[in-house]
């Protein structure tokens, strides 16, 4: 099988494509045919050593695809089951092995594409506005790169929630996307300073939640962005990792939280991932969740797409076919 591999951390060009044997599943795993897998900014992260991982190893967090074959200890899988998972690093491939309680059926009314688009980034909005913040009805949130995958989400379940939504992006065309997904009001970040622009639509008071994925450059006016006692929520770093900082910051700002969770720790058990993976998948078959699928590369084009990612030139979801 075809499958992307990374000898050595580094640039784009360290993802080379391989001939690999077929994987074969454990007593508790099973085999999957991937028919897409998605391309997040975690790929980014292990690609280029942020997140460590024992060489030569794979790239990519989420798929969907059809179960091939399972382990003997696998009960309620059969092969031609239509499957999607996250959370289980080496999708860029023809074909993975997943334990088994990882895999959720896609609904019928539900393609590959759209159930990759939507797992991991989906369980992220899930977790992000039910659990780490539950959010409240008139509660406000600040949603950093609210037109993008991830961002799109949370703004429609916080919406679902009953929450105002304030949204960043960086040009007009990315802000007229963030208030299609429900934005209430959306800032440019490139035009003003956006902790400044907070206070101002806050009536001075600031929100009650950031979610932030950016990372290192929108850290320091995300805590300004806060009420008193307000929690920071940075999950990605998509600008570079924040630094270090004194806790007495915290104190001197309000009083204010912050913590950097992760999807697998909010979907460690099969419980909770039924619960969220089961939301997120119906409420896109339904349509009360709305996906923009922005292109699908075939898998030689890997490096391509986390470079279009991490440009920030793209609007919604990135997808791999492997088949192509």
């Amino acid at each position: 099988m075809k499958a992307i591999l990374v000898h050595q951390p580094g640039g784009p060009e360290a993802m080379t494509l391989s001939d690999c044997p077929v994987p074969q599943p454990s007593p508790d795993q099973a085999l999957v045919k991937i028919a897409y897998s998605g391309v997040n900014f975690i790929d980014i992260y292990f690609r280029i050593g942020l997140y460590k991982a024992e060489a030569p190893y794979g790239l990519g967090m989420e798929a969907a695809g059809t179960v091939e074959a399972v382990g003997a200890n696998v009960k309620d899988l059969k092969p031609g089951d239509r499957v999607a998972y996250a959370m289980n690093r080496g999708s860029y491939a023809e074909y993975a092995v997943v334990p088994a309680w990882q895999l959720v059926k896609i609904p019928e009314k539900l393609g590959f594409d759209q159930a990759a688009a939507a797992i991991l980034q989906g369980m992220t909005a899930h977790y992000l506005t039910h659990s780490t913040w539950p959010l409240k009805q008139h509660e406000t949130c600040l949603v950093h790169a609210a037109a993008g995958g991830a961002g799109r989400l949370i703004v429609q379940m916080a919406k679902m929630r009953g929450a105002r939504v304030i949204g960043t992006t960086s040009t007009e065309a990315k802000a007229e996307v963030a208030r299609e997904a429900g934005c209430d009001e959306v800032i440019l970040y490139t035009e003003k300073a956006f902790d400044e622009e907070v206070k101002r639509l806050t009536n001075g008071r600031g929100v009650d939640v950031v979610y932030d994925s950016v990372g290192k450059s929108a850290f320091e006016q995300s805590l300004n962005s806060l009420r008193p006692r307000g929690l920071m929520v940075t999950f990605g770093n998509a600008s570079g990792a924040v630094p270090a900082i004194e806790p007495l910051l915290l104190n001197n700002k309000g009083s204010l939280f912050l913590t950097r969770p992760t999807l697998a720790h909010h979907a460690a058990t099969r419980e909770e991932l039924s619960w969220r993976a089961g939301d997120v998948l119906g409420w896109v078959a339904s349509g009360a969740l709305k996906l923009h699928i922005e292109k699908t590369y075939p898998m030689s084009e890997a490096a391509q797409a986390q470079i279009d990612l991490a440009g920030r030139k793209t609007i919604g979801k990135l997808l791999l076919d492997p088949a192509k």
